[in-house]
């Protein structure tokens, strides 16, 4: 819905194929994928004499059973159906992994600036203008791509802070040149150890004639970020876990923010750790109180789901996957419960999951008890899981760098440094497949 509209004024007509989306997780089944990717395909057989162009919303950060990247084995059966002319424009997420082979096989690919993305609408209504200027005059064109011998993770490259801002505006420059239709730098994603790992540069010459010109701009752009690998760090406050929670427990305002990083379900964690929890069982000389939004434990859920609001219960608490995520008993009191629905650019209207909320026996700490793996990130999202947050002296969340309405709420907000599937040292990850040498895991 979000680029009908530019579709529409420019009299081109949608034939529609499928919309897919969930929160970051492990690796996609293969069964799963080649139904999603059977639809795609299947679409564009029954319309190839009617299509003009496509336009795909590809997130870059997929990873498959037996096939590696889902987004790029996707455009690469698409193009044997429809060959390599055929106009196709990709918006993505910068947090989601290139090569050249992929990139130069679109005419158009154009990844949003900002983490977090509050510019993804802006830009798949942009792409899809850019499609629709190429349907009308049609050029020989493919992007260009660089890749960069620097791995970064989302948490060392927010745009509301140096470099990311200086290196968004550069581009934003780029792309007041006529001969430039757009410039992207992509951070990649660093959960996957992959080949294609690592960042990237894209440039979209306006015209055939340009494409030579975007080369030069490509290189100058990846010197431009690359001169700038150094400065890439942590944005706000960061600590470790001990200090983290000290901290938040001797701050006199309210609310604070902790972000548990290593257990970041927008990552693809399973948000599943019980380490904070078990730290603040331990500290008993406090009048803090505690929200945890959330803890992923589906048993847990199942064994509340049926209780009514108010009802007493003993709870085994926590996935048991491994140390960080080892199980609570507690004694608990139901006390609300609600959906967990969209954010930012995911529908709001959305339910991507539930949650049933409950009070540990005799102590001032709340937890959302949730069904699945779901950042909650915004006011409304508090609001539609049956929570109010004005209720609660520290707010834990499962994330990485902490979002708009968070940082604005939030008197403090720290990121502590735990342990879990989404680290944030990326010296201590074990990479064995990434291009080499690779900064900063490499001295360059």
């Amino acid at each position: 819905m979000r680029i009908k509209e530019v579709f529409e004024k420019n009299e081109v007509e949608l034939i529609p194929s499928i919309f897919a989306n969930a929160g970051p997780a492990g690796v996609i089944t293969r069964p799963t994928f080649d139904y999603l990717e059977s639809v795609f395909l299947d679409t564009v057989k029954e319309n190839i004499n009617e299509l003009d162009g496509i336009f795909l919303m590809l997130h870059g950060a997929s990873e498959v059973e037996e096939i590696g990247s889902g987004d790029h084995h996707i455009l690469k059966e698409i193009r044997k159906i429809v060959g390599p002319y055929l106009p196709i424009a990709v918006v993505c997420d910068p947090h989601g992994n290139l090569c050249k082979e992929y990139v130069e096989s679109i005419q158009i690919l154009r990844s949003y600036r900002e983490s977090p993305h509050t510019d993804a609408d802006e830009t798949m209504v942009k792409v899809a203008q850019m499609l629709c200027d190429l349907l009308n005059n049609r050029q020989n064109i493919h992007s260009v791509y660089r890749k960069l011998p620097l791995i970064l993770g989302g948490e060392q490259s927010v745009s509301t802070d140096e470099p990311v801002q200086s290196i968004n505006r550069y581009m934003d420059e780029l792309e007041k040149d006529e001969r430039i239709k757009s410039a992207s730098w992509h951070v990649g994603y660093i959960r996957h150890d992959s080949d294609v790992a690592g960042c990237g540069i894209v440039v979209v010459p306006e015209k055939e004639s340009d494409l030579l010109y975007a080369n030069q701009v490509a290189d100058e752009l990846a010197r431009y970020v690359w001169d700038k690998r150094n400065e890439f760090h942590y944005t706000g406050l960061t600590m470790k876990p001990e200090e983290a929670l000290k901290t938040a427990l001797e701050f006199e305002e309210k609310p604070v923010f902790i972000t548990d990083s290593g257990d970041n379900v927008t990552s693809g964690a399973g948000g599943w750790n019980t380490y904070i929890l078990r730290q603040v069982l331990q500290e008993k000389n406090h009048d803090k109180s505690f929200l945890f939004a959330t803890i992923c434990d589906p048993n847990a859920f199942d064994v509340l789901k049926n209780k009514k609001i108010g009802e007493e219960v003993h709870i085994q608490l926590g996935y048991n996957v491994d140390d960080l995520s080892s199980p609570v008993q507690l004694d608990v009191n139901v006390r609300s419960k609600g959906n967990l629905m969209g954010f930012m650019m995911h529908d709001h209207h959305t339910v991507f999951g539930q949650t049933i909320n409950v009070k540990i026996k005799d102590l001032p700490i709340v937890i959302m008890v949730a069904s699945t793996n779901w950042a909650v990130c915004e006011k409304h999202q508090f609001i539609s899981a049956g929570i109010n947050w004005d209720e609660y002296d520290i707010i834990v969340v499962k994330e990485g760098y902490i979002f708009p309405e968070l940082k604005e709420k939030g008197k403090l907000s720290i990121m502590s440094l735990t342990q879990g599937a989404t680290l944030q040292d990326t010296s201590q990850l074990p990479f064995k497949r990434i291009m080499r040498p690779m900064y900063p895991i490499d001295e360059i």
